[in-house]
């Protein structure tokens, strides 16, 4: 595996500088570029080939936060984002940006390590995907979804339903007796679930279509559970039912 191309951003120079001595120290780490505010950065992040940003958050101009925002909304795989940050206050923001983890100022090398092997993870498992022949048939049927502060595989057979809440979502899994929560919408996950195994029947509800037991013109039971149909989805779900009639 190559080494991680990282960038340091952060306007104070001392946590500039422990930040990107922390990334040298690392052997599987390769800075490429410092950087003492978002501005500057985002300008490189356009130029070079970057894996990861160790970002802060408070910074005059264009915050952490908003740095991210942007590298999201450009709809392109950009680098995922560490937040060094002395507030607290900002990991509610920091889940919302999909950022890979959140270090607490005055963080130490072991819990620096602990989030750059996050990111170590995430690189390896996208260069194992795009190795993989466009052809080939996967052996597995997955996906990863950000739990916490992690990203965790969920197969496709083991979802019974999803419930989108307010800012996350409620995976319903056969193999475990709680939910699993997410921080991500249900228009976002359902966009990564494939439309030949699951389908959206309400605004509120994604269902996988082999987990099905019974259906009635405006609900459909899985296990126990009842989930309504709104009349948003009757049609599409119409045309799956009538493949069963």
């Amino acid at each position: 595996m190559k080494p991680i191309q990282c960038i340091a951003v952060d306007d104070e120079p001392l946590a500039l500088g422990l930040v990107c001595a922390f990334i040298e120290k690392t052997p599987f780490l390769k800075l490429v570029g410092r950087f003492s505010s978002a501005v500057e950065a985002l300008q490189a992040i356009h130029q070079l080939e970057i894996d990861l940003i160790f970002l802060d958050i408070q910074m005059p101009d264009l915050t952490g936060i908003e740095l991210a925002r942007v590298i999201e909304s450009s709809g392109t795989q950009g680098p995922r984002i560490i937040f060094t940050t002395a507030f607290n206050q900002f990991a509610l923001d920091g889940f919302r940006v999909d950022a890979l983890d959140y270090l607490l100022k005055p963080f130490n090398y072991e819990e620096f390590l602990r989030a750059a092997s996050k990111g170590k993870a995430y690189v390896e498992l996208l260069q194992k995907a795009s190795a993989v022949p466009a052809t080939a048939e996967p052996k597995e049927e997955y996906l990863f979804l950000k739990v916490e502060y992690q990203l965790v595989r969920i197969a496709y057979d083991d979802i019974l339903y999803v419930e989108g809440l307010k800012d996350y979502v409620k995976v319903i899994l056969k193999s475990e007796a709680k939910p699993t929560l997410s921080l991500t919408s249900l228009k976002a996950l359902e966009e990564k679930l494939p439309a030949s195994k699951f389908m959206r029947v309400h605004r509120s509800f994604i269902v996988n279509l082999d987990k099905i037991g019974a259906v009635t013109r405006n609900t459909i039971q899985i296990g126990s559970i009842t989930i309504p149909v709104s009349d948003q989805y009757k049609e599409s779900f119409g045309q799956f039912l009538s493949k069963w009639m």
